[in-house]
């Protein structure tokens, strides 16, 4: 999937914010080759994104629809490592094509442990 090609990096292709609380946040487009899928399974691949750190927060949009194929859920695994969970729900396996995803990231300054309040 990744072998051979250039890593991708946050500093060539995110551009970067800070809401009112100083919170880092941005929005990227990446290019992805995910692997075929096996029937009936979910399964986690991952891809090199320079620049992303645990504790980030990351969502992702698959721009097409492959029938059976839901992206299930997305997370910094380790430091430049981009997790995602495929999940195929047919009877044969799905190779999806190659595509330009969007990565929301955020990274928070600081973070709050204890109760939710409503």
């Amino acid at each position: 999937m990744w072998e051979g090609r250039k890593p991708l990096s946050l500093e060539n292709i995110m551009s970067g914010n800070v809401d009112r609380n100083g919170n880092n946040y941005g929005v990227a487009s990446i290019t992805l080759d995910v692997g075929s899928v096996a029937a009936n399974t979910s399964e986690e691949e991952t891809f090199t994104v320079v620049g992303l750190e645990t504790g980030m927060f990351v969502a992702v949009n698959k721009p097409s629809l492959d029938a059976g194929l839901a992206v299930g859920n997305a997370r910094v695994s380790a430091a430049d490592t981009l997790a995602l969970t495929f999940i195929n729900s047919t009877a044969g396996a799905i190779d999806p094509s190659s595509e330009s995803y969007t990565l929301f990231w955020w990274k928070p300054v600081q973070t709050d442990s204890g109760s939710i309040r409503k």
